[in-house]
């Protein structure tokens, strides 16, 4: 199975190096007015335009209705955590920057311009991005390593438009969608449900932190009843002289009883398994382990922690991976298009948490009937943003 799938990958490699060199990238520019005669020129550009901007100096919100911050996003990279590929630089960055922003427009109709940035110090990046605000709706921050993103995204929230880390909160989004609808098909409750997470970095921490808020009905929020976080080195746990500043605070909130010990000592009796580090860590015997019904997303790429195969055979009644050529892809794009058309269209000035439980808990909507091989709606579902817009949309609107 291992072998297949590199086979498969190298043929994917070859067909998109072919497409690209093709069009040479993915993205143009197209204006939206025509300019064909003096006065098409005289209104788009001078001396037309100097209207339209003296009326913004005089109330920059104007700036919603007269030009494309309204529905524009800056997709923005340093190029330090790309896809599998780690710290590859700006210009590796820009092709899935390019598609980042393909993905804005096909699912939910935003304009989105990647920006990628040769500096990686945490502090040029925030005050680079307060700079390039103006003329955006929206940033999603994408593909920045931990811990440095955390502090990005921190230092962003109060800059009068939404700015997501989609790495963190997309992710998150679409695991609670799965696990919401998982624990549906397996007859558990979210709040009994025993949670380990493989992987302490941006997708990792992310997604504790929204099962740490599970409940939306009208800001009535639940736990799940226990979540155990492991790096490479093991559980987190507050004894460890090792921890970073955002993995110590991991550990103030998860782990209540202060377990220690490896991956394969977490998993006894877990219920869930959320895997968002490296391929081939979790072994059939770990699986077995693992609570009756137990429920694994495996989502390392290409190679997930454990062949979705293994996993079932050695038990787990549900497994998700990130890859679209096994059942149960979770992929961003359920969740970031949404997000931000909603956000948009109610001119929200952050992203907060009830946004992202609002978008998770319509997600699982939009499966009408989960089983065990359809707990996430397809990723080429279109209709997925419009309704995950609009329930993001209306949490902005009662908060």
């Amino acid at each position: 199975m291992i072998l297949s799938i590199v086979d498969s990958m190298d043929d994917i490699k070859k067909k998109s190096l072919d497409l690209h060199k093709k069009y040479k990238g993915k993205l143009a520019v197209k204006s939206k007015v025509r300019i064909e005669t003096r006065e098409d020129l005289t209104l788009a550009y001078t001396p037309g335009v100097a209207a339209v901007s003296d009326a913004i100096s005089k109330n920059i919100e104007l700036a919603y209705d007269y030009t494309m911050k309204a529905n524009s996003i800056a997709v923005v990279s340093d190029g330090s955590a790309v896809l599998g590929l780690g710290n590859i630089g700006a210009e590796a960055a820009l092709p899935v920057m390019e598609g980042k922003a393909v993905l804005f427009k096909e699912f939910a109709d935003i304009d989105a311009f990647p920006i990628c940035l040769r500096t990686q110090d945490e502090k040029d990046i925030v005050n680079i991005v307060k700079n390039i605000a103006p003329a955006f709706g929206g940033i999603n921050l994408e593909d920045i390593s931990a811990p440095r993103c955390f502090y990005v995204e921190e230092q962003l929230q109060d800059i009068g438009i939404p700015v997501m880390h989609d790495d963190q909160h997309g992710t998150a989004v679409v695991i609670l969608a799965g696990i919401i609808n998982a624990a549906k098909v397996v007859e558990k409750q979210m709040e009994d449900l025993k949670i380990v997470i493989s992987g302490s970095g941006a997708a990792g921490t992310a997604t504790a932190n929204i099962l740490l808020c599970v409940g939306y009905d009208r800001r009535i929020c639940t736990s799940v009843k226990e979540i155990i976080i492991c790096d490479s080195k093991g559980i987190i746990d507050k004894s460890r002289n090792d921890l970073d500043l955002h993995k110590k605070k991991l550990a103030e909130v998860t782990n209540k009883q202060q377990r220690s010990g490896t991956l394969k000592e977490a998993l006894k009796d877990a219920d869930v398994l959320i895997g968002v580090s490296t391929g081939n860590i979790v072994s059939e015997e770990m699986i077995k382990s693992m609570a009756n019904n137990a429920i694994v997303f495996a989502m390392a790429n290409p190679i997930p922690e454990i062949i979705p195969d293994q996993a079932k055979a050695a038990g787990a009644r549900i497994v998700a991976t990130g890859r679209s050529d096994f059942p149960n892809q979770v992929n961003n794009v359920l969740a970031f298009p949404g997000i931000f058309r909603g956000a948009l269209d109610a001119r929200a000035k952050k992203i907060t948490n009830e946004m992202k439980l609002a978008a998770a808990y319509a997600l699982a909507k939009c499966v009408k009937d989960p089983s065990e091989s359809s707990i996430v709606p397809s990723a080429l579902d279109k209709t997925v943003a419009k309704n995950v817009a609009e329930a993001v949309k209306e949490a902005v609107e009662e908060n």
